[in-house]
Parts: structure tokens; sequence; C-alpha cells
């Protein structure tokens, strides 16, 4: 069994908590991350995953349920030292490269505020070299160190970004629609390049996105969210071949094919919420219909999937 670096359990994040206007952003949410996998979440935009991502990381103070770190609360009370602890082991990568970086430091200082906070360097020299040694491993050399953020690409930019959040030798990744604010001829070198620190450094990601494509590419489980909910979870491959929520569907259906024939015939799905016809006796919850799939629904509609499946399976001449 994989060692469980993260567990997300009934997580819930609320703004304006009791007025008429609350939006429930993430609505008790409840999964496992295991070291050295990358788990994708996916959904249209405002559907809480990216709030989930900074509400894990303790930008967001969770309104309730647990995030446990290693078997620690992220969320309980620490000491300065623990919380010093928790954010060296885990790091960010925001979605906007052009606001994420202070555009009055130089590259050297934005990558080694890090280094400086943690004391992990012990002279000038070693925090120079530990820089010169980051911009290497991000695809960059060592003279960009003495630029500013604005004399750099957006592809720059990210995997500046990228460094910063290597510089104090994490364990786990948030990336936050890393590639979403990029062309799309620099999306892959990012993503290869994240897949490549993951392999040479035992990194385990959230990679948050809502390109599916490359979200499959990267992702060993994705977890599909609407609404704060998060309504599947699957390994990529069986997501993408046995899609089972009506909302995971629509969003596989969207996603463009390269041929002009088959895009032109192919028929979208759009989701309906009320398809699934819920009674008010109907318990809501993640259930497991094959080994590690898993869909929010009814008792009635498990049943119905764990049908699908067993069809699918007779119709390819699988057992």
């Amino acid at each position: 069994m994989a060692e469980k670096l993260l567990e997300i359990q009934n997580l819930k994040l609320y703004f304006n908590e009791g007025k008429p206007n609350m939006v429930k952003a993430v609505d008790d949410i409840s999964f496992d991350i295991y070291k050295g996998e990358t788990l994708g979440l996916v959904g249209e935009s405002g559907c809480g995953k990216s709030t989930t991502g900074r509400t894990i990381i303790r930008l967001y103070e969770a309104t309730g349920g647990k995030v446990l770190f290693q078997g620690k609360d992220v969320h309980g009370r620490k000491s300065k030292k623990e919380l010093k602890e928790f954010n060296r082991k885990m790091q960010m990568i925001f979605q906007d490269p052009y606001a994420s970086l202070n555009p009055r430091m130089k590259v050297a200082d934005i990558i080694a505020e890090g280094i400086d906070i943690h004391g992990l360097a012990k002279s000038k020299e070693e925090r120079m070299e530990k820089v010169y040694k980051l911009l290497e491993t991000v695809g960059l050399k060592k003279d960009h160190a003495d630029r500013y953020p604005h004399e750099f690409s957006g592809g720059q930019r990210q995997r500046i970004g990228i460094a910063r959040a290597l510089a104090v030798e994490p364990e786990f990744i948030i990336a936050d629609e890393p590639i979403s604010a990029l062309d799309v001829s620099i999306q892959a070198q990012v993503v290869n390049l994240l897949k490549k620190l993951q392999k040479e450094k035992g990194l385990t990601y959230l990679f948050i996105a809502h390109d599916l494509s490359m979200v499959k590419y990267i992702s060993d489980r994705i977890g599909v969210m609407y609404f704060g909910k998060l309504v599947e979870l699957a390994p990529s491959e069986e997501l993408y071949r046995n899609p089972l929520h009506p909302y995971t569907q629509s969003l596989l259906s969207a996603i463009p094919l390269p041929d002009p024939e088959s895009e032109r015939s192919r028929k979208r799905i759009l989701y309906d919420p009320s398809v699934h016809q819920y009674g008010p006796d109907d318990q809501l919850e993640m259930r497991e219909v094959t080994p590690g799939h898993f869909v929010y629904c009814s008792e009635k509609e498990w049943h119905q999937y764990k049908r699908v499946i067993l069809h699918s399976k007779d119709w390819n001449g699988t057992s």
C-alpha cells in the first residue's frame, strides 16, 4: 500500500457564512493523496478547485473538516516553529506568473526568499550557488539571477515560480492552474518539467486545472469538482474510459478533437442536475463503484453505475 501523504476529511470553506449570500465554495469533500503521485483536480471555473488548494495550504482557514499532512492537522493550532516546518514541506505554484512574482525584486532574491526564511544557506556564496543550481534545474541560465521578472516571457516566469517553490526542498506541491496563462506551445514544456522534477525529487503534486487533456497526461488519479462538491474520483485512464457521473461525461465531451471530421460530427453532452431526480430520503455520498473509482451519488444511482460498468466489461469481452 502506498503511503498517505495528505488526507482531506469533510473539508468545507464557506464565504459569508450565516448570511443570505453565503457561498459554499468547498462543500464537504474528502480524498487522499499518496506519496509520489499526482492527483489532478478538474472542473469548470468557479467550481471550487483552486479554493480547495488554497484551503489545504492555509491561505484560507477552513470552515470545517480536517486537512491531515503526514498525520498532523494542518488547520490545528501550531507553534511558530511547527508552522515554519509545515510551510517548508508544502509549497504552491500559482496560476498567474505575471502577478505572483514581485516586480521590484531580482530573480535571485525571489528564489532565495524561502532559503533566507528557513536558514538553508550558511553564507552569501552558498545562497547564490543554490539559486544558480535551481535556475539550471528549471531550464534557465545563471545570468538570469540578476534580472527582473518583466524581462522574461510567461513560460520563463512560471519556471522562476517553480524554482522558488523548489528552493525549500518541499515534499508536496500544489500547482494551481500553472499552465492556463501560458501559450499552448509552452504548456507542454512546463508540464514535462514538472514530471521530470517529480521523478528526480520524489515530489507529490495536487495539479489543479480545467484542461482535461493535460490533466490526463500528468495525473495518476483525477478528481472532478462541481459547485463545491467532489462528484467523481478515479485513476486517470479509468475516468476517461468509464466516466460515470453525468457532469464528468459533459466535461469529457467538451475536449476538442484534433480531427476536424470527428469534431464536427460528435455530440456534446450538456449536464442537467435535474437528471438525478433525488428524493428527500436519498443519502448522497461518495460511493465506490469499482476498486478506486468513486462517484457522488445515491444508493439507487450506485446500483445503476455498477450495472453500467458490468455491461461495458461484457461488451468489451473482458471479465
